[in-house]
């Protein structure tokens, strides 16, 4: 926290530095990021992320989307726009808060985006292939070239193309729906691994979409009630009831100690999530 002296501010442990919620998912041969709040730029950075094949948004506070105008970069190395998939509201929030990425007559290079509105019901996640591939033009911005499945299979999967066996990859995405005090938030299921964020209270009748996890990801600020994210102590009974094989808390705030004296208080299975972990689900048949 800025300003804060805290020991966990202050902290040596790089697992004690905490930025904003995010993660990135590698799901049936694509790649889809969940979130992207200020600390975006940062994050791929570290990550070395190169590729994104769409986003997906929880909801609409700031702290998760405050990135997006950062997509940009990807947009001219790509050449193409980046799939954002999430709820009405929050592209309604977007076209005020990015005014200037959806005007009629745009500022050359704001970020190019795609959207697709979902709601609770699965929905499929594509390769990114664009109907029209962005070609800069210095001093005027993309011109905007329609591009075939086929043209872009032999420039991006050549030995595919050439072998006569490219198909764009396409996984189901199953959300998890929750409340962030009022506000109705959506977690993700990705095959073996859920990953719910910013989240006080989930339906019983969402419980039954997170059976037979690996990992279960959860948030959690501090200890005691809050107003809008799950206690320590209520994310630990929400993953004893889900039963993952690994449960992790994540969102976490400095009124938490720090991430080895976290861990000695926790269950085995339930350990707190940190910057850079990656966790991998073994498909069980």
């Amino acid at each position: 926290m800025i300003g804060c002296g805290c020991k966990v501010c202050r902290s040596a442990d790089p697992r004690d530095k905490r930025l904003r919620s995010s993660v990135f998912v590698e799901y049936g041969g694509l790649k889809i990021l969940v979130d992207a709040g200020p600390d975006f730029r940062t994050q791929m950075l570290r990550a070395g992320i190169r590729h994104i094949d769409a986003i997906l948004l929880t909801h609409n506070h700031k702290d998760h989307t405050g990135g997006l105008d950062d997509v940009r970069a990807f947009n001219y190395i790509e050449r193409a726009p980046i799939r954002i998939y999430c709820e009405k509201y929050v592209e309604d929030s977007l076209r005020q808060e990015y005014s200037y990425a959806f005007a009629e007559h745009r500022y050359p290079g704001v970020p190019e985006w795609q959207i697709t509105n979902i709601d609770q019901r699965p929905f499929t996640v594509s390769e990114n292939i664009p109907e029209q591939k962005l070609v800069w033009v210095d001093g005027k911005g993309y011109d905007k070239i329609p591009v075939s499945e086929e043209e872009w299979a032999k420039e991006h999967h050549p030995e595919e193309a050439w072998k006569g066996t490219y198909r764009p990859k396409q996984v189901e995405v199953i959300p998890i729906r929750g409340r962030h005090f009022m506000l109705p938030v959506l977690g993700y299921r990705f095959g073996n691994i859920a990953y719910l964020t910013d989240m006080n209270y989930i339906p019983e009748t969402e419980f039954t979409k997170l059976e037979g996890l690996d990992h279960f990801i959860i948030n959690c600020v501090r200890r005691g009630k809050h107003l809008s994210h799950f206690s320590l102590e209520e994310a630990v009974a929400v993953a004893r009831k889900v039963g993952a094989r690994h449960s992790w808390l994540t969102h976490l705030s400095h009124q938490l100690p720090r991430y080895e004296d976290l861990c000695r208080e926790l269950p085995e299975d339930i350990r707190p999530a940190y910057d850079g972990l990656t966790i991998e689900s073994v498909r069980r048949q």
